[in-house]
């Protein structure tokens, strides 16, 4: 998407968001709220898209990661006790994906779409077959709200009184921006995705970095799958990710593989969905909760659909390096 529609798109929606504050501010709050919570496992998906096709592998198994990850998490915290404990299975396990797809990708030099379409399909399969009802989590996250900050009014009650999953989340996003485009380790991995035959020449380990990259990215989907499960379901079902690990690939390209750009993209399918659920729950629309539930594959669709052809991926993705 190009900078000008991006900051149209920006200057559209805050004007909303003011005029909507204006005439009910609780409503408007509680909106902000559920967008943000919504936001927060696939601005998390996001990075790992980003990480990975910056480094030149693509990773469709997110989705895979995710769901895995999610059972871990739920199950390591009831059988455990321990919601740390959960947190910890749960990234875990989303670092094994990511090695798993590392190995399958980089290493052994897969097509790279099937590899991941192996991490989809086995975590489908494993977490249907060992799945067990009954299992209740020992606690929740609480909340913690800053100082001062969270007093603001809109914004601080949005962003200033949350669980360490959505700070996580957001200075995850700042953290590697700043990574990303200020320091070496950005610069080597956009050079990997970019021209790995000149990263290759100047020194640096293409096949060591990739291998490395993807498998960081996997704990950053295994952050995703347990706050899904721990925190904003406190639950687990089969195929209980629905989709969400898709939808960040659309959300990565639609910011143009920038995290900033990601997050952006992010909190609009969660806005999206909070105004909708909000429209519904007040009556003034009578939407049925399956169009409500189809909206993200929607906007998807039409996402994609604008930002076709506007903005170009890493040169490199999803070509396994050869060593000349």
């Amino acid at each position: 998407m190009s900078r000008r529609w991006a900051l149209a798109l920006t200057i559209v929606i805050g004007i909303a968001i003011a005029v909507a504050f204006v005439m009910d501010q609780t409503k408007t709050v509680s909106v902000l709220n559920f967008s943000l919570r919504y936001a927060v496992p696939l601005i998390l998906a996001a990075m790992v898209g980003i990480i990975c096709e910056r480094t030149g592998v693509i990773n469709i198994g997110i989705e895979g990661q995710m769901l895995m990850s999610a059972f871990a998490g739920f199950f390591g915290a009831a059988l455990s006790g321990s919601m740390l404990l959960g947190v910890l299975f749960g990234v875990g396990t989303g670092m094994l994906m990511g090695a798993f797809l590392a190995t399958g990708a980089v290493t052994w030099k897969m097509d790279q779409i099937i590899a991941g379409t192996v991490i989809n399909i086995v975590a489908v399969g494993l977490t249907s077959f060992f799945y067990a009802q009954g299992k209740v989590l020992p606690d929740i996250f609480p909340t913690f709200a800053v100082p001062g900050l969270s007093s603001v009014p809109l914004v601080g009650p949005v962003l200033f009184d949350n669980n360490f999953f959505t700070y996580g989340a957001l200075i995850i996003v700042v953290l590697l921006q700043v990574l990303l485009f200020r320091t070496r380790w950005g610069l080597r991995t956009r050079a990997v995705g970019e021209k790995p035959s000149a990263a290759d020449t100047s020194g640096i380990a293409v096949q060591r970095m990739r291998f490395m990259n993807v498998t960081i990215a996997g704990a950053l989907a295994g952050l995703a799958g347990a706050y899904l499960s721990l925190e904003a379901a406190g639950t687990f079902e089969r195929g209980f990710t629905a989709g969400r690990g898709f939808t960040a690939l659309a959300i990565m390209i639609f910011g143009a593989w920038n995290p900033i750009g990601a997050l952006g993209a992010a909190f609009f399918f969660g806005l999206a969905e909070g105004v909708a659920s909000q429209l519904q729950a007040d009556e003034v629309v009578a939407i049925p909760q399956q169009f409500i539930n189809m909206l993200p594959y929607v906007l998807t669709i039409v996402l994609l659909a604008i930002v076709s052809g506007r903005v170009k991926p890493p040169a490199a993705v999803g070509r396994p390096y050869e060593k000349d």
